[in-house]
């Protein structure tokens, strides 16, 4: 479906000009952990950008789309909840943000859980 494709291309071009920003405008502002932990939600952020073309691509030729298109919103959740709270926590320092991380994992786990569904079902 072509609102999953979009949303995809957005959240890849976020994450590209995130992990820009953060090579380059953060890089003395950081120390060693919080770069390392804004990049893993660069890593998380894009691999699920590029699972959200995907599922879009998926959902434009399968019968059972809308189990595929709910499947993204969850995907979609998981970089805002999992991805956003690793960037506030590693340029706030507030530790409590980081709670919010496990909700978008889990996001990220029923999200695929579903699209693994609508695969089956075809």
């Amino acid at each position: 479906m072509s609102t999953m494709l979009i949303l995809g291309g957005i959240m890849l071009f976020l994450a590209v000009a995130l992990g820009a920003f953060g090579a380059h405008a953060l890089k003395e502002k950081l120390n060693e952990a919080q770069q390392k932990t804004y990049q893993t939600g660069i890593l998380y952020h894009l691999i699920h950008g590029l699972g959200l073309v995907l599922i879009g691509l998926y959902a434009g030729m399968a019968e059972h789309a809308s189990l595929a298109v709910t499947a993204g919103w969850f995907i979609a959740a998981g970089i805002v909840l999992f991805s956003g709270s690793l960037y506030a926590l590693s340029l706030t320092g507030m530790r409590k943000l980081g709670a919010i991380t496990p909700l978008g994992g889990v996001a990220f786990l029923a999200g695929w859980v579903l699209f693994i569904v609508a695969a089956a079902q075809g």
